[in-house]
């Protein structure tokens, strides 16, 4: 038998053995000399040689090998070797012989191996046939539509695992010709840059550009429902007239990608990253960064500068709207020494308004551009970081800071402060029994201005699931009564909003603004029961007309009453609710 190699280095075998104690939940690596049936094939592997590294290629993947046929008996009828000359061919479509490719998408680079092939029987015998393949490289070839549509052939690998996403600006060179191969279009030297989401010259780039990595190269067969079309194209912008229906071969290198980010999941604040920072951490809210940054405006106006041209960095806290929104969103998401351009909507820079800045005035309405580096940044300590003393004062400061948001109308952000409050001094064990007791009270409270912010923003299962946390641990909460009360009758839960009333009355009986709800709840009861009293005489009996006009002087009368009492309840609400500073509805925060 003809052999291709007759390398069997017992070294080699010692430096693929398993590490002591690790688990194969596999089959184990094969052995050289080892032979072993592959699948239900009925083909036979016996390893030579082992290959290099762990990829193997996959069928549709073009591969170069050089081999040795033999019938059982040793009579060689064809080989490789004889024409000095390896040959390429598809895997998947049988073009060496039946099944044989099943067994080469099992070996690695460089390997060589010996397959058995059985007779039309499915048995070994004199007919059965082998062959001594080596496998010198493969090309991948990817289905990228999954339709044939395109056919994209890896020349060249790619850094990396990552791909451009679809808001991803990319750096491209490419060649497109005809099957003739006359150019259609061609990149200049540098590349052309563009965003993935923008498309480029051929409905089915951006598709393709999604599968590469950076450095790629490839070969692409695009079909003319991907490229021109059946009515093809003329000449224009550089790109060369193409007939109708034509097939386009292209040489496309990702020469490279920014990243870009949607900071606010709106597309309202864009971070596209010129150059990528240190390490996986990032600022978070309350760190304290430095940034140096150029702010323009869209035209490329600059207004403002901060860190350049001898400008000192501008130092701030984030979270603390001591920035625009959009830049304060986008800094936390950035590690140190990140480069990255922060595109930001009016919505999140200065709105509807005209604002004079340092080098020029930025008009309303104005989409703004920053460029910005981190320079450096100090994250705002984790509760598991403090002493239980400093867990205290952190809470104290944070749910001061809720205050003042609360009292300026600013309730989302106030939300958020009483919040972190409440997470600096949770029941985590860490404090002595006096501690514990004002950690228990700083619960309470932040939970329940938080319920109160909730109810500003008329999220009323948020201010439930506060109130029924305070009530957790102080059943007879007036306060946690009385705002899951307004939560229920806002959902219009008029039972269990009944039902946190009268428990509020047992507790403190002269409560003004729950005797006051207690009423609303009533009135709003009497008028449903109306409405469904209404809907159900509908349903079951036929209306008379009532002719009389005693009968609809006395109905005027009645809904007059109805009025008077109606409006008598409002104000007595107004009243309460102008008496229960700073907040209105008779939401008063705690101090």
């Amino acid at each position: 038998m003809a052999v291709l190699s007759e390398i069997n280095d017992g070294d080699e075998e010692k430096e693929l053995d398993e590490e002591p104690g690790e688990v194969i939940e596999s089959a184990p690596p094969q052995k050289v000399g080892e032979e072993r049936e592959l699948g239900n094939y009925g083909l036979k592997k016996k390893l030579i040689k082992r290959g290099i590294g762990w990829e193997t290629p996959e069928l549709n993947d073009e591969v170069t090998v050089h081999y040795v046929g033999t019938l059982e008996d040793g009579t060689k009828f064809d080989s490789s070797r004889d024409k000095d000359q390896p040959i390429k061919f598809t895997l998947g479509q049988g073009e060496l012989a039946a099944g044989l490719d099943h067994g080469i998408i099992t070996m690695k680079k460089g390997e060589v191996a010996l397959f058995t092939i059985p007779d039309e029987s499915g048995v070994s015998s004199a007919n059965s046939k082998q062959f001594e393949v080596e496998l010198i490289s493969w090309i991948k070839v990817v289905d990228v539509c999954r339709d044939g549509g395109i056919i994209k052939k890896i020349m060249e690998k790619g850094v990396g695992d990552e791909r451009p996403r679809d808001p991803d600006e990319v750096l491209v060179k490419y060649r497109m010709a005809l099957a003739d191969d006359t150019i259609v279009a061609e990149t200049p030297e540098g590349g052309v840059e563009f965003h993935v989401k923008d498309g480029h010259l051929l409905p089915g780039l951006p598709r393709v550009i999604m599968t590469m990595t950076k450095g790629e190269k490839a070969q692409l067969i695009v079909q003319p429902h991907y490229a021109f079309g059946e009515k093809g194209s003329e000449t224009s912008n550089g790109v060369h007239s193409v007939p109708p229906n034509s097939v386009l071969h292209v040489n496309i290198e990702l020469v490279s990608f920014k990243p870009v980010i949607d900071v606010t999941g709106d597309s309202k604040v864009l971070k596209k990253i010129l150059k990528e920072g240190e390490g996986a951490s990032t600022a978070n809210e309350g760190a304290n960064v430095t940034v140096s940054y150029t702010a323009k405006l869209e035209d490329g106006t600059i207004f403002e500068k901060r860190g350049i041209d001898e400008t000192p960095p501008l130092e701030f806290i984030t979270d603390e709207e001591q920035v625009i929104v959009g830049l304060d969103r986008a800094v936390v998401t950035m590690k140190k020494g990140e480069r990255a351009i922060i595109s930001i909507h009016p919505d999140y820079a200065f709105g509807d308004v005209e604002v004079k800045r340092d080098f020029a005035i930025v008009p309303p309405s104005s989409r703004v551009v920053y460029d910005v580096e981190m320079k450096d940044f100090i994250k705002e300590k984790a509760p598991w970081e403090l002493k239980s003393n400093e867990k205290i004062d952190t809470a104290k400061r944070k749910k001061e800071e809720g205050n003042m948001l609360f009292k300026g109308c600013k309730y989302e952000r106030a939300a958020k402060k009483y919040d972190k409050a409440a997470d600096y001094v949770s029941e985590d064990g860490s404090f002595g029994d006096d501690e514990e007791k004002q950690a228990k009270a700083l619960r309470v409270s932040c939970w329940l201005n938080g319920a109160a912010c909730c109810l500003k923003l008329n999220d009323f299962p948020g201010a439930m699931k506060l109130c029924s946390q305070v009530l957790d641990v102080e059943i007879c909460n007036v306060k946690a009564l009385y705002r899951r009360a307004q939560a229920y009758i806002e959902t219009g839960d008029f039972l269990l909003a009944d039902v946190d009333i009268k428990k509020a009355l047992e507790v403190d009986p002269q409560n003004r603004e729950v005797m006051v709800m207690k009423k609303k709840l009533k009135q709003l009861q009497a008028e449903n029961d109306k409405k469904y009293a209404k809907l159900y005489e509908n349903m079951f009996a036929h209306k008379e007309k009532d002719s009389s006009v005693a009968t609809k002087r006395l109905k005027v009368e009645k809904e007059e009453d109805e009025k008077k009492n109606e409006e008598a309840t409002k104000m007595e609400m107004d009243k309460v609710a102008d008496s229960a500073a700073p907040s209105v509805d008779g939401l008063i925060v705690d101090s």
